[in-house]
């Protein structure tokens, strides 16, 4: 085990007194010094015991799970614990959010908000502003114009109590590798001013919410890309954020641990948790996410729901029936004439049609097939898909930009 260098130890002894002397001191290999990471320096040193009576709604030091918020349980229990709080309740509002580099405008007008047990999609290809925009949200970068508001109130400084109800899980993991699970999140829960038994009843709930009780010892740097995904999620939510930023929290995993980060995200949505999720994969937004925002070239190009975004396209629906007699279809510029029919083709024995509104379209499509003899032995339909919309909105697929 490493052994102590002040940095860690500052943070980690206090726990290890209260722990066997096996645990890992803070000394890296070689005697460097690690510095924490900078996306954490928002909660350095602010415990509940300093935050200002001015605050909005200041957590007891007694517990790092959010008892001020009435009826909640701690992640990991088997109750429901939205408490009181409204799904219409704004938890971040993003307005007209501008950054540049130089001569290049990375962020330029986005808005957004966050409300809970939503999941607010940011899709968009490498290069569109993503990571930008969530450093703006967390109080990292400042913006040059814009303003970013939590539950209401401006955030301000490093030292701004309302970034202690954000979680933030970099797209860069922040961990520190020569450290065990366990002591990279004594470690971080430090710097969120939890201690004693309350980090340590933390820490034991976020380790069996990721899945990782079992390899809590071991050090992170013969964990697999997978674990230290979870493991960087469980260290954001140690404090209970309300508010959880993701930046592509799946990069480079397995299915595997795809799957199961997208399960933990699942339950922190049915928890209240208002989240954004940045990703550049179609399918993610797809299956995760309650609205989506595409960003291209550091704007916002369309927003909403995934049926909301599908109605901007021309034709939202395909239609395709297996003909029972494939051949020839010298009957297709009459079909293409049917009312609601804006495109017919057929290929492999396969007639491919494609409506504007399916549910009130395609009985019409039925009807005139019956009638003019053409029959068929298999039917299926399929909505625009997000590579559709994004395609049409930019005229180029999310991989080719």
């Amino acid at each position: 085990q490493p052994q102590g260098n002040g940095i860690a130890e500052r943070f980690i002894k206090p726990l290890n007194q209260q722990r066997p002397s096996t645990a890992a001191s803070s000394k890296m290999p070689g005697g460097s010094t690690r510095p924490p990471p900078r996306l954490y320096t928002i909660t350095t040193a602010t415990g509940a015991s300093s935050v200002s009576a001015s605050s909005p709604r200041p957590r007891p030091e007694s517990s790092p799970w959010g008892q001020d918020r009435v009826g909640e349980q701690p992640l990991g229990g088997h109750e429901t614990f939205l408490g009181t709080r409204s799904y219409d309740e704004v938890m971040i509002e993003a307005s007209n959010l501008r950054k540049t580099f130089g001569t290049l405008a990375a962020v330029d007008g986005v808005s957004l908000s966050l409300v809970p047990g939503q999941i607010l999609g940011l899709l968009g290809p490498n290069g569109a502003g993503k990571t930008t925009t969530v450093s703006m949200l967390a109080g990292l970068v400042t913006p040059d114009s814009g303003e970013v508001l939590m539950e209401g109130r401006p955030l301000k400084s490093d030292s701004d109590p309302g970034k202690m109800r954000i979680g933030l899980v970099p797209q860069d993991l922040a961990l520190v590798e020569e450290l065990s699970a366990r002591d990279n999140l004594i470690f971080f829960g430090a710097l969120y001013g939890l201690k004693g038994k309350t980090l340590r009843d933390a820490m034991a709930r976020m380790l069996d919410f990721v899945g990782l009780s079992d390899r809590a010892g071991g050090r992170v740097s013969s964990y697999s890309g997978g674990m230290k995904r979870r493991l960087n999620l469980a260290a954001s939510l140690l404090h209970d954020p309300p508010v959880l930023l993701l930046d592509e929290p799946t990069a480079g995993v397995d299915p595997q641990s795809r799957n199961a980060i997208f399960e933990n995200l699942i339950a922190l949505k049915e928890r209240g948790k208002a989240m954004l999720y940045t990703t550049h994969y179609m399918e993610e937004a797809e299956r995760l996410c309650d609205r989506i925002q595409i960003m291209d070239h550091g704007k916002t190009i369309a927003g909403g729901t995934l049926r909301e975004l599908a109605a901007l396209l021309p034709t939202t629906s395909r239609l395709s029936l297996d003909l029972r007699e494939p051949g020839a279809a010298p009957w297709l510029p009459e079909l293409r004439e049917v009312r609601g029919v804006e495109a017919a083709a057929v290929e492999d024995g396969v007639l491919t049609l494609t409506l504007r509104d399916l549910p009130s379209e395609a009985p019409a499509v039925f009807a005139w097939l019956s009638s003019n003899g053409i029959s068929y032995t298999h039917v299926s339909s399929e909505r625009a898909g997000l590579e559709d919309i994004f395609l049409a909105l930019t005229g180029k697929g999310l991989r080719d930009t």
